[in-house]
């Protein structure tokens, strides 16, 4: 099972010189000495990474002498150095005692094990079967930075570790010039036992500090071995607050059943509501995984609701019956030996808002074939088959819905949500490709293969159809359009380069389409259909990139255009958009044939895309590049235009591709220096109006401070009205150190375009903000702060309290 970090609190493993009696191998004489196999002749495969047999010890003294049955090797000027078992021992002196198999290191003891951490020590003993050691004065540096000192250390058996008056922390203990400071955090306690029998550590009378200070006394604790990757116990505790629950606080248990199964019982006490009982299940089997999630209570709606009609929301006021609330996330994959492997996603809620309200995590995960999306769940089931040549795959799945339709101008309790009964049912949706093994007429083949069938149960317009074919009067309980549809598609491309650097990619295409259409709108007069359709297109791509050097800086210029000619367009207007309804025109997809993702929709007739890239290169990785294209089409095609939401009989073109003429599109990225990057992409139309743009810039000063900007608009529809989805985003997150490691951390979203409710700010209002003091060293984050929520999908309206987040080195971290 993948390894829960919030169990590992810390690495306090007793790492006692295993393998130190092996210096009684050393011969009796001289100053730099080792086992009698040549190197020579040893294989070299059978030597670990310090060049030495697995049973060789090497030994550099000044001097080695023996009284006895006991040998005593001496340093000089250095300390006596062993190397053995991939580790290195260091010591003023360095005895064994051949009758007893005691071994034993005194004066300046250091001792590096095979995965890097150092041990010190001003005496240590060994017995020859490893079973019994002791240690003065010691003190380990692990590989993650951690420390662990204790006056001794007892290593009582073979299973158990005894340190005594020991001091743990995962802090640096000395500052950048070397001097001894005091830990940021640490635990100290009279007594800690590791018994890996029990694969648990034991405190006595332990206690926490913060700077050196007490702050948390525990006369016993405890805690899974480091050793052991999952053990049953309570996790970190995840405290939490919101206007319509109260505080919160989230107790996770983990119960470990087999080394391949877990569950994790997490109850949600919450002071206002009835308390949510999460569960987790988690099970690995040979060849696959299955992890189900859920959550239940019985409690009734809060959020913000007029309930006196005065057109005033109260604030989280309950209302309605109580009921059972529930969820269930699931997801299971299965990967046999084999081309074959399969897998399946379970996921449904009782309430649109469940998530929001109770602030379960991670709701939305992609972890099946297709993905839901934000705000949206699927169920599916999937199978696919994969060779060095082919792919396969064949799903079905259904969709529930959590995203708002339409928004409340009083109280978001009443928002109008997506109905689940315009969302299609698939099965089957089938995918495949091959390419044969080797060049056809020189090029490279790639045959495609598609087939879907969407069954809808309510009705549902443009854009799924299109405005010839809309209902002029919808009325309740009309059918949802069912389709059906299977594609053959083969492509074939060929690349050449000219003498002079001119890249050449003939290409042609050839598909064909059939459907079969039923429940359309009865006022149509139209049953069910079933008809065909075909497309060939022939073009090519050309390239010609081109570099120069001034100075210390490279430009490279790089022109290219795609001209193509296809058969007409066979754009039925009988035909759902139901895979091609979102178009995002940049470097990338311009160039492509099919412009338009899935099938539903196609360009066709004469086309022309030109473009140009700009980069240019200086001072060791610093470079910006500039990319501006556009496509010229012989013809309009108004069968890429959608009636407007708010007004059916207008039509707007979503896509920028609807006119003989394409949006521009402008897309660059610059990082001027290694402190400052930035990214962005637009789509400009014929007038200079900016449709779509997304701009991002990080940058960095000081050794700590930071900063991200973002910024995403979307202007595509042209008329306001309520269900227009135009939006404008500004973001920003950052810290600021003022004094040392104290500082100041900031993020916000600011919503430039939907007009607030009743009560908030003018248009430009914050969705989210937060704003907290900062402390952060190399040992742990703290930050305490106050944010602000204002999404207006959440019933209980804008939620605002003080945050708490802690992350701790080696312990894990925890949340709000």
């Amino acid at each position: 099972m993948p390894r829960d970090r919030r169990v590992e609190t810390g690495a306090l493993r007793l790492r006692l010189l295993a393998g130190a009696a092996a210096v009684a191998l050393v011969s009796w004489s001289g100053a730099a000495l080792a086992q009698d196999t040549p190197a020579a002749t040893t294989p070299r495969a059978q030597t670990g990474p310090d060049g030495l047999p697995p049973e060789a010890v090497y030994l550099d003294a000044g001097t080695v002498s023996r009284d006895g049955d006991v040998l005593t090797a001496t340093g000089e000027t250095e300390r006596v150095l062993a190397r053995f078992r991939n580790t290195t021992l260091r010591a003023g002196q360095l005895t064994y005692d051949l009758n007893a198999g005691v071994a034993t290191a005194d004066d300046r003891v250091e001792f590096v094990d095979p995965e890097g951490n150092v041990i010190f020590a001003s005496h240590l003993e060994l017995d020859s079967d490893l079973k019994a050691g002791v240690a003065v004065d010691f003190a380990t540096r692990f590989r993650n930075g951690a420390h662990l000192m204790a006056a001794t250390a007892v290593r009582r058996s073979e299973n158990v570790n005894e340190l005594n008056y020991a001091l743990f922390t995962p802090c640096p203990i000395c500052d950048a010039e070397g001097n001894p400071k005091e830990p940021s955090i640490s635990i100290q306690a009279e007594k800690v036992v590791q018994d890996e029998s029990l694969r648990a550590v034991l405190y006595r009378n332990a206690v926490f500090r913060v700077g050196g200070v007490p702050v948390f006394y525990l006369p016993y604790f405890a805690h899974p071995d480091p050793t052991v990757e999952r053990a049953s116990g309570f996790l970190v505790p995840i405290p939490s607050y919101d206007e319509g629950r109260g505080f919160s606080l989230e107790i996770p248990y983990l119960q470990v059943i087999s080394p391949s199964e877990d569950w994790l019982i997490s109850p949600q006490i919450n002071s206002r509501i009835a308390p949510l009982l999460n569960l987790q299940w988690r099970r690995r089997f040979e060849n696959g995984l299955v992890v189900l999630r859920g959550g239940y209570t019985y409690e009734r709606n809060f959020g913000d609701f007029d309930l006196d009609g005065d057109g005033d929301a109260e604030s989280n006021v309950k209302f309605g019956d109580r009921t059972s609330r529930s969820y269930f996330l699931g997801y299971g994959r299965f990967d046999p030996d084999g081309p074959w492997r399969w897998g399946f996603t379970a996921e449904r809620t009782s309430d649109k808002t469940l998530f929001d309200r109770y602030d379960v995590r991670d709701p939305y995960q992609d972890n099946g074939l297709y993905y839901g999306d934000q705000r949206r769940l699927i169920s599916q089931l999937y199978a696919e088959h994969q060779t060095d040549r082919s792919y396969v795959s064949v799903a079905a799945f259904t969709l529930q819905s959590l995203r708002v339709a339409q928004f409340n101008p009083v109280t978001p309790a009443l928002n109008v949500f997506e109905d689940d009964g315009t969302l299609p049912v698939v099965a089957p949706l089938i995918e495949a490709r091959w390419e044969p093994d080797g060049p056809v007429l020189g090029g490279r083949l790639r045959l495609r293969g598609s087939a879907v069938s969407l069954y809808r149960d309510d009705y549902v317009g443009s854009p799924v159809l299109r405005p010839e074919v809309v209902a002029p009067l919808v009325t309740p309980g009309l059918p949802g359009v069912d389709s059906r549809r299977v594609s053959a598609q083969a492509d074939w491309r060929k690349t050449m380069i000219s003498p002079i650097g001119v890249r050449w990619e003939p290409f042609v295409d050839l598909r064909a389409d059939l459907y079969s259409v039923g429940d359309l709108p009865p006022a149509l007069g139209l049953d069910e259909e079933a008809f065909g359709r075909g497309r060939a297109i022939a073009g090519v791509d050309v390239s010609y990139p081109l570099i120069r050097r001034f100075g210390a800086t490279d430009m490279i210029l790089e022109p290219m255009a795609q001209l193509s000619i296809s058969t007409d367009p066979d754009l039925d207007p009988r035909i759902p958009i139901e895979d091609s309804q979102t178009v995002e025109l940049d470097e990338s997809s311009l160039f492509r044939v099919d412009r338009f993702p899935g099938y539903d929709l196609y360009e066709g007739g004469l086309r022309l895309t030109t473009g140009v890239r700009t980069t240019l290169r200086w001072d060791e990785g610093r470079q910006a590049s500039l990319f501006i294209g556009r496509s010229l089409r012989a013809d309009e095609e108004p069968a890429f235009l959608v009636s407007v939401p708010d007004a059916p009989a207008q039509l707007y073109d979503p896509s920028g591709l609807a006119s003989d003429t394409s949006d521009w599109v402008v897309q660059g990225d610059f990082s001027p220096s290694d402190r400052i990057r930035g990214w962005g992409h637009a789509t400009i139309d014929s007038g200079g109006n900016v449709r779509r743009a997304e701009i991002a810039v990080d940058g960095r000063w000081g050794r700590r401070n930071l900063a991200t900007v973002s910024y995403i608009l979307d202007r595509s529809n042209p008329l306001a009205g309520p269900n227009n989805r135009n939006y404008e985003f500004l973001q920003l997150a950052g810290q600021q150190f003022v004094y040392g490691n104290w500082g100041i951390a900031f993020s916000g979203i600011a919503d430039l375009e939907r007009t607030p409710r009743p009560g908030q700010p003018d248009p430009g209002y914050l969705v989210q903000s937060e704003v907290g003091l900062l402390f952060d060293d190399d040992c742990f984050r703290f930050e305490l702060g106050w944010r602000r929520d204002n999404t207006s999908v959440r019933p209980s309206g804008p939620s605002e309290g003080p945050y708490v987040r802690l992350t701790l080195a080696t312990f894990g971290g925890t949340g709000y």
